[in-house]
């Protein structure tokens, strides 16, 4: 195992990762989707991030246990629901079901556990118990609220004072808080709710923070290596999380904080309450699976992301330039002198798991096999290589093109004899809306998928 370091938000530093200790996995826990409609292509980011971080540590040795949960009781499920006539835990299910299909369409496989938060509640209950015996939170008509000035470290994670905190929560049960600055962890029912579980502070369910740390350390314990999610969530989220944990077992709920930053949409952050989403079963649908995981990791993870059709497009034709070189080269080794730029890829990997570096590295490996040589070069550095950043598809054979697309290049083809080229060029932008590029040669077209 080479030494991999990791940005951590609490310290501001590259820290290493441990080897876990004999016996035990590399945990790491990752905020997924709170459930209420489709996810978006902001959403994919943390789920493409954290699971191809997995790959590449899988890939260096590490033993991984990778938990992405689904938050399917929120104020936002709810209101959703509502706004539909239906049931919340009936959304809640379906929307679950939605962001399985959507994200299995990457081709990335699954987390190892996918927790949801409506069935760990006995956990949640026996947090909060602990919280309250610990003198750390307090019962107030039904709802259980954290003290946050009980934590003295509160603040560290997001880099805030105090006074410049506002937990975002609505103002029902504002005025039960001893603190304004107090967040809940257990809401009691109110009309209109229809999902209800018991506690020892009556009928209601949990907030939105508490599920997160009780999730985290069912399946990882505490103090595991890599806490992940969107930079959105430092605060008031993790923020949160980290002081829950520190109150209830006197030591930090991870190792190392993990943020990827936002997709941004003309300069803002992609988000459902704003209104500019890009749905990504859509964003699938219009350019390709290896195009939109190219897209999401051609920058730094810790950067924000512009989403624009300039930059898909960019996407694709990378991923064209791939395809096309993984046809050139034979199957098997690689040669001993192309280890050096395999060794650099994987260096920046290492290195705060910089996939734009990577796939810099990756592309000189690409120039300098399929440049002028007479020696032939085998295809194993670059299966080894795309595999780690969930491409290894473009490795498949092409597959022919359907009959509609064949008969609208024979069209381009007799256009172009006829050297009517406007009408060629309108018939290959009709190919290319199908998902195909038709390119010309000595011996005719070929069709290549996009």
């Amino acid at each position: 195992m080479g030494r991999i370091v990791i940005h951590d938000t609490l310290t501001g530093e590259l820290l290493p990762l441990r080897p876990p200790d004999p016996g035990r996995r590399l945990g790491i826990y990752a905020c997924g989707p709170t459930v209420y409609s489709r996810i978006h292509i902001g959403n994919a980011r943390p789920f493409v991030v954290f699971s191809l971080l997995g790959r590449f540590l899988r890939h260096e040795g590490y033993d991984v246990d990778l938990v992405i949960n689904v938050t399917d009781v929120n104020d936002k499920i709810y209101d959703a629901a509502a706004a539909q006539g239906r049931p919340s835990a009936e959304l809640a299910a379906e929307m679950a079901e939605h962001y399985r299909l959507d994200t299995d369409a990457l081709g990335l496989g699954r987390p190892d556990h996918e927790p949801l938060a409506s069935q760990t509640i006995g956990p949640i209950v026996a947090y909060i118990e602990t919280l309250v015996a610990g003198g750390h939170a307090y019962a107030a008509d039904g709802d259980v609220y954290f003290s946050v000035r009980s934590d003295g470290g509160y603040g560290s994670l997001s880099h805030r004072a105090l006074e410049n905190m506002d937990q975002g929560e609505d103002v029902h049960g504002a005025d039960r808080k001893r603190d304004p600055l107090d967040f809940a962890l257990w809401k009691a029912h109110k009309r209109g709710e229809d999902t209800v579980w018991d506690s020892p502070w009556g009928p209601g369910r949990p907030g939105w923070h508490i599920e997160c740390s009780a999730m985290a350390e069912e399946y990882l314990g505490v103090g595991f290596d890599v806490h992940g999610g969107g930079s959105d969530l430092v605060f008031p989220h993790h923020e949160n999380e980290a002081a829950q944990t520190r109150a209830a077992r006197g030591q930090e709920l991870t190792r190392i904080w993990m943020h990827n930053g936002m997709i941004q949409l003309t300069g803002e952050k992609m988000a459902k309450s704003a209104g500019n989403i890009a749905p990504l079963h859509e964003v699938l649908a219009g350019w390709g699976v290896e195009a939109v995981v190219m897209y999401l990791i051609s920058g730094h993870y810790r950067q924000p992301l512009a989403f624009s059709d300039a930059a898909l497009h960019q996407a694709q034709a990378n991923v064209s330039r791939i395809r096309e070189a993984a046809r050139r080269l034979a199957a098997g080794g690689s040669p001993a002198d192309l280890d050096g730029l395999r060794d650099r890829f994987f260096d920046a990997l290492s290195r705060d798991f910089n996939t734009p570096e990577a796939l810099a590295v990756l592309n000189e490996w690409i120039r300098e096999a399929t440049g002028p040589t007479d020696r032939p070069v085998g295809d194993a550095h670059l299966r080894e290589m795309l595999f780690v950043l969930g491409l290894d598809s473009l490795l498949a054979p092409v597959e022919r093109a359907p009959e509609e697309v064949r008969e609208l290049a024979e069209l381009r083809e007799q256009a172009r004899g006829e050297r009517d080229f406007a009408r060629a060029d309108r018939l290959r932008e009709e190919i290319a809306t199908l998902g195909w590029e038709v390119r010309d040669g000595a011996g005719g077209f070929e069709l290549i998928p996009l």
